[in-house]
């Protein structure tokens, strides 16, 4: 995909993470480019002197050093919504699983139990209510496609639309204890900052429906694990999709692992043929921008604030 997308008149260095290649380029990098946030450091800074733009393939940049970013100057950006579309896809694709309780059903066919003992209660989401804690660019393309299965659709985000807005997507606003208490689903789309994390913890799981589904995709850690992993032991919680864990690779012990009422996936909500394209287009876009000596689009919200 690099080699038929890169722009052309750069010098292009592809290098393994981490690998002597990557070392040996940094001195004389201006646009660094990849799964690259666990490298913004103070230290990056130091090697990379003639670097202009850090362009991330990835959404998140919760990895990333900000205060040293910051100190530096250079841009620092996200891959703008690349991966949005595959991560709302999941994100509903989990809703209708874990309501459908599909693997349960899957290993009955697979174990040749038909039916199985007891079919499992299953959930249509038809006029279900979904609350969507954060409404950027993935929440609202989750919006978009809860409707198009007749699910009634709830938001909270620190940044509220204006109510023409909210007409236009089909949206309404509720603060978080509403969130909680009314959602049949509720689907998280935040980033990892100290604000978020654990923002769902045992008192927040304790006055969700206990027929609601709890469904993640942006960061473990924005869910205290534990605390939900009791919540769905005890069947005070229906079930829920998880792309993402406290610890990633989540350990072979996590109790999460033995339960039927969860659907889980590796962090691979984002990550399909198609984004990897936009990534990288969008990553490179970027890269000609800055060498034009336009602004960098994208730069992570943190970076911009008081600029």
């Amino acid at each position: 995909m690099v080699d038929e997308l890169a722009p052309k008149g750069f010098e292009i260095v592809k290098a393994l993470h981490n690998s002597a290649e990557m070392k040996a380029a940094l001195p004389g990098t201006n646009y660094f480019v990849g799964f690259i946030q666990q490298y913004v450091t103070p230290q990056l800074f130091k090697d990379a002197p003639k670097l202009k733009l850090i362009q991330m393939l990835s959404a998140g940049y919760d990895r990333a050093d900000l205060d040293a970013a910051r100190k530096s100057k250079v841009p620092l950006c996200n891959n703008g919504g690349a991966n949005s579309v595959a991560v709302s896809e999941h994100a509903v694709l989990l809703m209708l699983a874990v309501s459908r309780r599909l693997i349960t059903q899957h290993s009955n066919v697979t174990a040749g139990r038909w039916h199985g003992n007891q079919p499992p209660t299953v959930h249509q989401v038809r006029e279900k209510v979904l609350g969507i804690v954060g409404l950027g660019t993935i929440g609202k393309k989750v919006a978009r496609l809860a409707q198009a299965f007749g699910m009634i659709v709830h938001y909270y985000d620190i940044k509220r639309l204006s109510e023409a807005e909210e007409d236009a997507l089909g949206v309404r606003f509720r603060l978080l204890p509403e969130i909680l208490r009314s959602s049949d689903i509720l689907s998280l789309h935040v980033p990892l900052n100290a604000s978020t994390h654990h923002m769902i913890g045992a008192q927040e799981l304790a006055v969700m429906k206990k027929s609601a589904i709890i469904v993640n995709t942006s960061r473990g850690p924005v869910i205290d694990e534990k605390a939900m992993t009791a919540a769905l032991s005890a069947n005070n919680l229906f079930g829920a999709g998880l792309d993402v864990f406290d610890e990633e690779p989540t350990p072979p012990d996590n109790p999460l692992l033995k339960l039927d009422n969860v659907i889980l996936t590796a962090h691979l909500a984002g990550p399909t043929w198609e984004s990897n394209i936009t990534r990288l287009r969008n990553g490179f876009d970027n890269v000609q921008r800055v060498a034009r000596g336009e602004p960098a689009l994208w730069v992570v919200p943190e970076l911009l604030e008081g600029a």
